[in-house]
């Protein structure tokens, strides 16, 4: 393949996607953090959920940021850690649901709506720096997932945060939980079965980047 290029492009497509995806780990564990304290705060299992998403999505772009410039299979199996790991979690955040849904709380529809919002932009940021990549291999369609469902999670816990306020009522609360639950459960399953479909799918004769072993 000499003279056709392929080693520089796919070099700088590395060196793109390593780039966006520190970013992205970046803003994602900050968050966490931030999320997890104002959840705590605020006894929010919205807030909790969406924390706990943000930390599944810090360790899923760490995972995609390993499989960078690796072989197909490395990036077939990173996209299955990814996924399980995702389904992990919402299993640990249906159980936090149930548990406060039985034994109660009181959650501070002022800190979920700031909080909720500051998370918002920082996922629509992610979805900026992933925007030129959601089409690329599965570790990078992975990522995209994740942070479309962090977005739709972030507007769940501000709806959530305007109801509890309206309603004067925690039940708000916990049903976001319980959505965000099921959006990351979705996303986990959705990543299997795409990983799962590339272990079918041929190896294109054109440039890839590690000989698949």
């Amino acid at each position: 393949m000499s003279g056709c290029g392929c080693g520089e492009e796919i070099e700088a497509t590395d060196q793109a996607e390593r780039k966006v995806l520190l970013t992205l780990l970046v803003i994602n564990g900050v968050m966490f953090v931030v999320e997890l304290v104002a959840g705590l705060v605020a006894d929010s299992t919205g807030l909790i959920a969406d924390s706990l998403d943000m930390l599944a999505d810090a360790t899923v772009y760490g995972i995609a940021f390993y499989a960078v410039g690796r072989s197909l299979t490395a990036k077939r199996h990173a996209a299955v850690l990814s996924g399980g790991f995702q389904i992990l979690l919402a299993l640990g955040v249906a159980f936090d649901v149930l548990r406060r849904a039985i034994h109660g709380s009181e959650p501070l529809s002022d800190i979920m709506m700031i909080v909720g919002t500051i998370a918002l932009v920082a996922n629509l940021s992610c979805l900026a720096l992933l925007s030129k990549h959601r089409e690329g291999e599965v570790h990078m369609r992975a990522s995209w997932i994740f942070s479309v469902n962090d977005v739709l999670a972030n507007l769940g816990v501000i709806l959530g945060g305007v109801l509890v306020m309206a309603s004067g009522s925690r039940w708000p609360d916990l049903v976001i939980g319980a959505v965000i639950v099921l959006l990351v459960m979705r996303g986990g399953v959705r990543i299997l079965q795409d990983a799962r479909r590339l272990e079918t799918r041929p190896v294109s004769a054109s440039c890839t980047n590690v000989p698949d072993s």
